[in-house]
């Protein structure tokens, strides 16, 4: 007999298609996302936008900065407001490490992910650094030969 409860299926995952593009990602993250309830229902129909966001620190918080979470259309008053920082909940250890890296190394933290664990919305961050346009084009050809490389396996497999 199956779980009672949603369908896994049904909920949003929204991902970051950019990020890998644009950065050489690192250590992955997962943190909470304090978020309002119009927010909440904004993002179960699948009406959100993280592909231009970044994550920053500030006195000592985490908050995720240019993420698009469209205002939910039965709000009326209780509406959000679409481009608002939005808070991220890590570990004080965590935070940590992460303002160390941001620091030391001229990195930058990348949400690549916003999706549903249980009832709660969890946003996976990455470290990145930046790519240049010769690194893009070397990944370019690099998916280009391993997927030249897959056809012919698979051609070959057929006969």
């Amino acid at each position: 007999m199956a779980k009672p409860g949603k369908n896994k299926s049904s909920l949003p995952v929204l991902t970051n298609s950019k990020a890998k593009h644009k950065f050489a990602l690192g250590d992955r993250y997962e943190a909470g996302i304090v978020l309002s309830g119009t927010e909440v229902k904004s993002i179960r129909a699948g009406k959100a936008q993280i592909s231009e966001s970044y994550a920053k620190i500030s006195k000592n918080e985490l908050f995720l900065c240019n993420a698009h979470i469209a205002e939910y259309e039965f709000g009326g008053e209780e509406n959000h407001s679409p481009q608002q920082p939005r808070k991220l909940l890590l570990k004080r250890r965590e935070l940590d490490r992460l303002k160390n890296e941001i620091e030391a190394a001229g990195k930058t933290i990348v949400p690549t992910r916003l999706y549903f664990k249980g009832s709660l919305i969890k946003c996976e961050l990455a470290v990145g650094t930046g790519k240049n346009h010769r690194d893009k084009r070397q990944d370019l050809k690099k998916r280009d030969a391993q997927r030249e490389t897959d056809q012919a396996m698979k051609n070959a497999m057929k006969r």
